[in-house]
């Protein structure tokens, strides 16, 4: 049996739109052997994954994408093979759940300038018992008929520099690091290449997060080609940290986008899921 790991994916606990139940099913017929479910800063989903993943069997990991503040930048943090009923990793997140509904109050606030009123509400209704994030704002105003499409509402609203757009500090890096680990889990930086960092900025970060305990990056992810590959390959090689493969899906109207369709790991590095280890979830 060939093994097929997808290690970065989201439901409709964060900014997904397929259910933890219809993500594990499309991962499953998709041929995915191993996958985590890696909402943004949440594990509200995880429960009915790992339900629906011995119907189907197939092997669920426990996971959260953690946002992350390091010299200003924003990174996401992937915490793979979680305990989920660590009282650490749960306090972090009820951190993470205030900083996100301070923002989503503020962007609701900026919109009504822009005399677009009722976003506040209708995300939190969309969001349910998940986090609210900007794709709930885009989606609502999308639905409003503000922009005819998610990545224009990115661009006229809620991308950087937008009358929408709101600055936030999340959790200092290495914070996040010490939750992921005090829940028995291993830490990798998501899609290194989407932050465009320099090269010097980059060897800088990844120092500094494997001095803090990380223990992986996203070799390959959903978009990579070979040459992203090759570089992340480098990174990983030079830091000896493992690699990860995750196609960081969110819905099936992406087409570049789809569980279980990532190039295979490249041979030459340890693989993160090599580090995980029974922690009793």
């Amino acid at each position: 049996m060939t093994l097929n790991y997808d290690l970065h994916s989201h439901s409709t606990a964060s900014d997904g739109v397929l259910t933890p139940s219809e993500l594990v099913i499309r991962a499953h017929n998709q041929g995915v052997t191993t996958l985590a479910l890696t909402d943004h800063d949440t594990i509200s989903g995880l429960n009915e994954a790992l339900d629906t993943a011995k119907s189907v069997t197939i092997n669920l990991i426990s996971g959260i994408e953690l946002s992350t503040t390091w010299k200003k930048r924003c990174l996401h943090i992937v915490g793979l093979n979680i305990n989920p009923h660590s009282s650490i990793l749960l306090e972090g997140i009820k951190q993470q759940q205030t900083i996100r509904a301070e923002r989503a109050q503020t962007i609701a606030l900026k919109l009504e300038k822009q005399g677009i009123y009722g976003a506040y509400k209708a995300v939190t209704i969309a969001a349910k018992d998940g986090m609210i994030t900007r794709s709930h704002f885009a989606d609502f105003l999308v639905k409003e008929n503000y922009v005819t499409r998610n990545q224009a509402a990115f661009d006229r609203y809620l991308g950087e520099r937008k009358p929408a757009y709101v600055p936030t500090v999340w959790v200092e890096l290495a914070d996040a690091l010490l939750w992921i680990k005090a829940a028995g889990g291993v830490a990798v930086l998501a899609h290194p290449l989407r932050y465009k960092m320099t090269a010097t900025w980059m060897r800088r970060l990844l120092a500094e997060f494997k001095e803090m305990g990380g223990d992986g990056i996203e070799v390959v992810t959903g978009r990579s080609n070979p040459e992203e590959i090759k570089l992340s390959y480098n990174y990983a090689k030079k830091f000896e940290l493992a690699g990860s493969v995750g196609s960081d899906f969110h819905t099936p109207k992406n087409q570049w986008v789809e569980l279980g369709r990532c190039y295979p790991l490249p041979e030459g590095i340890q693989a993160i899921w090599d580090l995980f280890t029974k922690n009793g979830n």
